[in-house]
């Protein structure tokens, strides 16, 4: 229990309002107000507002205290925030702030009305077996089902955002810290209602901890608030928000004085031409694209794929394929189900999708994986995979809204539309142009390889990473895209499916609707 502080002590029936001892009319009636979400500010304001009117206003809990008062917290909030300071309130009423400013306007407490109360019978101590319960989950995120139904968004948005802010920092350690933080609290099955009820779970360090407690005491983490105004991460977060930016290079530009995108265009820069396209469609790139524009995007594809190479396959990967239904870019994944034929399909399908006027930009590299036959596959200095890939931004006509099924003409339209238009490229230039552009990754795999890529682009990326380190830590072997090596056999596992390699792993099968961990 958080230890009261001291307080100055005042004659009996009166209260301090810090302009000299006040008479208490109401000394039946304690109140405390809680400053949870409703702010130090406001709650000093109105505590001086009450003491004014003769009602005794408690600096802090203490057994005397007959009400307490909150705004905009639910029964729930409040009495996990006293059972976190350690319970022992038997008959304390829980009510609304309206119950508070009722009674100040009516100069005495008013009767408590059901519009009032918080909790319609007194507190008890004694905690329920639901709110007591500790959840247990397994250490590695890659052993959890983590559904895109997340009961404690308040806790697991706060820790992502210091972790992306580590990442920008090119502090990684930190970030998969706060990374696996998140992750166990999105995996839980209910909202978390006490404290008490972490304790044991793996992957919460003591400084994630630290800003759960924060948040739990005072409605926010100064931490998090800090970083959400500070200039240097809105910088970061501009900044890296250009196509062809990394963290490093926006770390760069802001010591030379650059902190948006003016000042960007301003600066004389000598950008790449992913910078130059990334800065020219920033604000189309940095909107969210829906599940309809990625399937869309989809069919297009598809055509590309289907009219130079027949029988070949493409399938929706990343956030897609795991239910989501926005994310900030498209990813595709296609193969061949003949070994080989794959061979020489990207340049064509770019190519056709130039001649149609649906790559906006694009750079392609060529596949670079090779097995070894003797020690197993080497460890790139990244974990990115060595496919041949085109990373492009499209240009996808906006298209009217149709029927549910009549989008086999999608396509046909969406070709139609580029060849009428002769609007300019743009965004600024032509504010009410037909189109927009979208983050469009491809990706071609060998039908060998294809389970493999197949699991590593659906994601999630800390999914993924914890795959990896299961698979080296736990088994003895190297797992990437392309490929499993059992280092004690000495040899490659082969797998047909995504099954297959949860099943070498000693895995129990995720489907990837729960894998956003």
């Amino acid at each position: 229990m958080v230890p009261l502080k001291r307080r100055k002590l005042v004659p009996t029936g009166a209260v301090n309002t810090g302009t000299g001892p006040v008479r208490t009319k109401f000394p039946h009636v304690v109140l405390f107000l809680l400053e949870r979400k409703m702010g130090t500010s406001r709650r000093a304001f109105l505590s001086q507002l009450g003491r004014r009117k003769g009602f005794q206003v408690e600096q802090v809990l203490s057994e005397s205290v007959t009400h307490i008062i909150s705004e905009s917290n639910t029964r729930e909030e409040v009495t996990a925030w006293l059972d976190f300071q350690g319970g022992g309130q038997a008959d304390v009423l829980l009510l609304d702030i309206s119950w508070y400013t009722d009674s100040i306007r009516a100069g005495h407490p008013v009767d408590i009305l059901d519009r009032h109360r918080l909790q319609l019978k007194s507190f008890s101590s004694k905690p329920s077996p639901v709110k007591s319960a500790v959840f247990s989950v397994p250490s590695y995120a890659c052993q959890r089902r983590t559904t895109l139904e997340n009961h404690n968004t308040v806790l697991t948005d706060a820790l992502s955002l210091l972790a992306e802010n580590a990442e920008l920092s090119d502090e990684d350690g930190r970030g998969v810290a706060f990374r696996r933080a998140a992750a166990v609290l999105k995996a839980l099955p209910s909202a978390v209602m006490s404290i008490s009820q972490l304790s044991g779970l793996p992957c919460l360090g003591e400084h994630s901890l630290r800003v759960i407690k924060d948040i739990w005491e005072n409605g926010a983490s100064s931490e998090v608030e800090s970083t959400k105004v500070s200039e240097r991460f809105k910088a970061l977060k501009v900044l890296t928000g250009i196509f062809g930016v990394g963290a490093k290079t926006a770390d760069r530009w802001i010591r030379e004085g650059i902190h948006d995108l003016h000042q960007l265009q301003n600066s004389g820069q000598t950008l790449n031409r992913a910078q130059q396209a990334g800065l020219q469609h920033y604000d189309d790139i940095n909107q969210p694209v829906t599940k309809a524009e990625a399937c869309a995007i989809e069919e297009i594809v598809e055509k590309a794929v289907s009219s130079v190479l027949p029988g070949a396959q493409i399938i929706l990967t990343g956030g897609f394929r795991r239910g989501k239904q926005t994310g900030h870019d498209v990813d595709f994944l296609i193969t061949h189900p003949e070994e080989g034929r794959e061979v020489g399909l990207m340049p064509k399908v770019v190519s056709w999708l130039e001649a149609q006027g649906f790559l906006l930009y694009q750079k392609t590299t060529r596949n670079s994986y090779l097995e070894s036959k003797a020690d197993g596959p080497g460890r790139p200095p990244s974990n990115m995979d060595r496919f041949e890939r085109c990373l492009s931004i499209f240009k996808l006509p906006k298209m009217e809204k149709q029927g549910a099924k009549d989008s086999q003409n999608v396509t046909e339209n969406c070709l139609q539309a580029n060849q009428k238009s002769d609007e300019p490229e743009c965004p600024e230039a032509a504010p009410d142009r037909r189109w927009r552009a979208v983050r469009v990754d491809l990706v071609v795999s060998p039908i060998s390889q294809f389970a493999f890529a197949l699991l590593g682009w659906t994601g999630s990326k800390l999914f993924e990473r914890e795959l990896r380190r299961w698979a080296r830590y736990e088994k003895g072997m190297s797992l990437s895209s392309h490929a499993l090596y059992d280092n004690n056999q000495r040899k490659y596992l082969r797998a047909s499916s995504e099954e297959e390699i949860f099943a070498h792993l000693g895995l129990e099968f995720i489907p990837p609707s729960e894998r956003n961990a």
